[in-house]
């Protein structure tokens, strides 16, 4: 017997709306007691080697709003150049796990990661890309994940020889992934979703 389901009514679609915080970072929402801390806090332990940074920026919407609710995830590798997942012979930090899940501040907008600066990771072909952290950004008004990577200012050699910066065809564009150094240690970078000075995102 096929049940009746003319009495239901459908779920009002949503793109990254409030069930993205409820289910991602409850803690950060001020919901606590479903996790002890909300997962992808860090993507580092203590004892983790290399050199401590913070990254700073916003989320910028086409109209020029920052997004308050923005929450994006972060991929890295650790100081040597190793992606944890990626260690075959077993010599990547095991203090660094390399995934962070970051929601923005609900009252400024701005985020925060404290991380390592990670090293060169080898590009297929054996060439070094640069140093970088690749990002899976959400938020309201967007369908699916955008992708992109942030990039540090004060490696302007690497970045040059980078074989993914060198893949987009306007180079001015390219800046709009380069996180610019502010103090020691300190970075900041702003993700544009459109308009002037748009990130680039990656159609992966």
């Amino acid at each position: 017997m096929v049940q009746r389901l003319d009495y239901l009514k459908e779920t009002p679609s949503q793109t990254a709306g409030p069930y993205v915080h409820i289910g991602l970072t409850p803690n950060a929402l001020g919901n606590p007691g479903i996790y002890p801390e909300d997962l992808g806090r860090s993507p580092i332990r203590d004892g983790a080697k290399g050199e401590r940074i913070t990254l700073t920026g916003r989320v910028i919407d086409g109209a020029g709003m920052i997004l308050r609710d923005a929450l994006f995830e972060t991929w890295q590798a650790d100081a040597a150049g190793i992606y944890p997942a990626n260690d075959p012979r077993g010599t990547a930090d095991p203090n660094v796990t390399g995934w962070a899940r970051v929601a923005a501040d609900f009252d400024t907008g701005i985020w925060r990661l404290e991380t390592i600066k990670p090293g060169r990771v080898p590009f297929p072909d054996g060439r070094l890309m640069a140093p970088h952290i690749a990002v899976w950004l959400v938020a309201r008004g967007i369908n699916l994940g955008l992708q992109t990577r942030i990039y540090f200012g004060d490696e302007p050699e690497a970045n040059a020889a980078c074989p993914v910066l060198n893949r987009i065809e306007h180079v001015e564009r390219r800046a709009t992934l380069v996180a610019a150094k502010t103090g020691p240690g300190e970075y900041s970078l702003d993700f544009r979703l459109q308009g002037e000075g748009e990130t680039v995102f990656f159609d992966i």
